[in-house]
């Protein structure tokens, strides 16, 4: 969810398949590294970590939790500064993975597959980069990593955001459930700032340590999705042994748009 043009999207998608409400599963909170962080769990099996988007929360998985919690143990968490977990004093890609793997850590998960959509699959790249003990299989969708795989003029766009020049579409689809839902609802600017500046930043994770990542890898896009085909198929062809998925007519909501195809795609994948 990285360019403001695309957000006006969400509000004409709808989608005939049954939904998990967000906060329908008795979710719990753990702290790790002094904040508290919530998650909720569906299903048994092997552990599947949902890392969702930017501005979001595990509601971005609402379409797909049902699905793919008949196969596997899904353990859906809201990221440090989103949804209902606390804000820390700052946030990068590399931080939000040091908080996942610590999250695994702390459940005593002997090994995870990671499932990681926009923000969540570059920290999924990074974790996998760094647990290759614990983290076997990943699927990320709409992922980059580097600002070059962004839309032409979108970094430019969003090195203008402030809090005061919130667009109207980011209070609607953000900050509307972020007032809800977060315990730190009166300084919602500071987590604002916090993924503006984490999406400016030029590197998510170097091609070296793309080249030297053990996980398998499933990386996902909308044939018209926000990031650049061109800089997945880099990814891809970076990625020792990945495989690549272009869905059809799918923009970056494939999750949205597409949950019974991307379903399905997904357990394929993590069955084999």
């Amino acid at each position: 969810m990285r360019h403001i043009l695309l957000l006006s999207f969400l509000f004409i998608c709808t989608s005939v398949f049954a939904q998990i409400p967000y906060g329908s599963n008795h979710g719990k909170y753990i702290t790790i590294k002094n904040a508290k962080v919530y998650y909720e769990e569906y299903g048994q099996g092997t552990p599947l970590l949902l890392l969702h988007g930017g501005f979001g929360s595990i509601s971005n998985y609402k379409h797909v939790i049902g699905p793919l919690s008949k196969k596997y143990r899904v353990i859906a968490m809201d990221s440090p500064g989103q949804g209902r977990s606390e804000q820390i004093d700052s946030i990068s890609y590399q931080i939000y993975a040091d908080y996942y793997s610590s999250f695994i850590d702390k459940l005593k998960l002997d090994s995870v597959y990671v499932m990681g959509w926009s923000d969540g699959g570059n920290s999924a790249y990074i974790l996998a980069y760094d647990r290759p003990d614990k983290v076997k299989k990943v699927v990320v969708s709409g992922a980059n990593s580097d600002t070059d795989g962004y839309p032409d003029g979108a970094l430019e766009d969003m090195k203008t955001w402030t809090p005061e020049t919130i667009s109207e579409e980011f209070k609607e689809y953000w900050l509307k459930d972020f007032l809800k839902l977060s315990p730190n609802k009166n300084n919602w600017q500071k987590s604002y700032m916090q993924l503006k500046h984490m999406w400016i930043t030029k590197e998510v994770i170097s091609d070296d340590h793309l080249a030297k990542i053990k996980s398998k890898f499933l990386i996902v896009y909308g044939d018209n999705d926000v990031t650049k085909l061109e800089h997945g198929l880099h990814i891809y062809r970076t990625i020792k042994g990945s495989q690549l998925c272009i869905l059809p007519n799918t923009t970056h909501f494939v999750f949205t748009e597409k949950p019974v195809l991307i379903s399905g795609i997904i357990k394929d994948f993590l069955g084999k």
